[in-house]
């Protein structure tokens, strides 16, 4: 009987060593090209998701340069390998269409993320942030740096440029509001995303305004070179430049405390916070129907638009406590 027996759990075991362990999901992070360090840490945040979600496996990929073709010649290799879902950052919006849409043909799960592609040629589109929470979060910057009562001015890219009009356009909206009305905008100039205009600007900005305590520039040029205007003028401790920036190129300016906080996404949770709402799809528990709410783990829960999109998170502070261990990635 206990040879029997054991004859018959051996042939169990044998039995289940052959069954092939179940495979994880393959979703591919497509990024719009090799060698960014804020890819990079999508890349970084991309593995944690999949650290935390067990069954997938991420296969990060881009082009050489940053072209739609290259990542058309991507995709297609991509639909071949039989992937679950891929989550790109488009270098062109139009152009990828085509591609994208024989892959959802296939069944592969489509999700742009950063750089979106047309609405018809996804199921969503995660962006960084949004134009509102862009606008309040640079005032509250500006307030945390200069106090309730500051004279702020804004030094913006160029004059035509969309998204930063509309940035200061919400920057207005919630400085008008009772909590915000002890600070002033005194000033809006443009240094048209050139580092010598703008540093010029800033310094016209010093002459103008002796009382001015924040200057806020949403744009990665502006910022840098208003902090090196600070420091060259001579006004750390007088006058401080808040703004959207690059942590490597801000690290220094943070440092001479001509910067107290500035923000910018963080690539390395826009990297997992594509990858949650890609498996949420994959596995059908996201459809991409507007007003859809959908899981992105620990960076919370968004909801979709009517145009199948949404924002991650207001954009992400970056100081003394942190902005050179991501001065490492971008």
């Amino acid at each position: 009987m206990n040879k029997r027996l054991s004859i018959l759990t051996a042939a169990v075991l044998s039995l289940a060593a052959a069954q092939p362990v179940l495979a994880a999901d393959k979703i591919a992070l497509v990024v719009k090209s090799l060698g960014i360090g804020f890819f990079d840490a999508a890349h970084q945040g991309a593995q944690e998701a999949a650290k935390e979600l067990k069954d997938v496996e991420i296969i990060y990929t881009g082009p050489a340069k940053a072209t739609a073709e290259g990542q058309i010649e991507i995709i297609n290799s991509l639909i071949a390998q039989n992937v679950k879902a891929i989550v790109i950052s488009a270098n062109d919006p139009d152009a990828l269409v085509p591609v994208t849409k024989k892959a959802m043909a296939r069944g592969i799960k489509i999700i742009s993320f950063d750089s979106g592609i047309r609405k018809d040629g996804r199921l969503m589109h995660l962006a960084p942030s949004s134009n509102v929470l862009i606008g309040e979060k640079l005032v509250k910057m500006a307030e945390q740096a200069g106090g309730r009562n500051a004279e702020i001015a804004v030094l913006s890219a160029t004059a035509q440029a969309t998204n930063q009009n509309t940035w200061i356009g919400e920057m207005k909206k919630v400085l008008a509001q009772p909590a915000y009305s002890g600070m002033k905008l005194v000033s809006v100039v443009y240094g048209d995303d050139q580092t010598d205009k703008s540093y010029r600007e800033a310094q016209g900005l010093f002459k103008s305004h002796p009382n001015l305590k924040v200057v806020v520039a949403p744009t990665t040029v502006g910022v840098a070179a208003a902090g090196k205007a600070v420091q060259d003028e001579k006004k750390i401790g007088q006058v401080f430049v808040t703004g959207l920036g690059l942590p490597s190129e801000m690290a220094g300016h943070v440092k001479s405390g001509a910067v107290k906080s500035f923000a910018i996404w963080n690539p390395i949770d826009l990297g997992y916070s594509s990858i949650q709402a890609a498996y949420a799809f994959v596995k059908g528990t996201a459809k991409g129907t507007p007003g859809e709410k959908i899981s992105l783990g620990r960076v919370g829960t968004v909801t979709l638009d009517k145009d199948g999109e949404a924002a991650m998170a207001e954009p992400f502070t970056y100081d003394a406590s942190n902005v050179e261990k991501f001065a490492k990635f971008f």
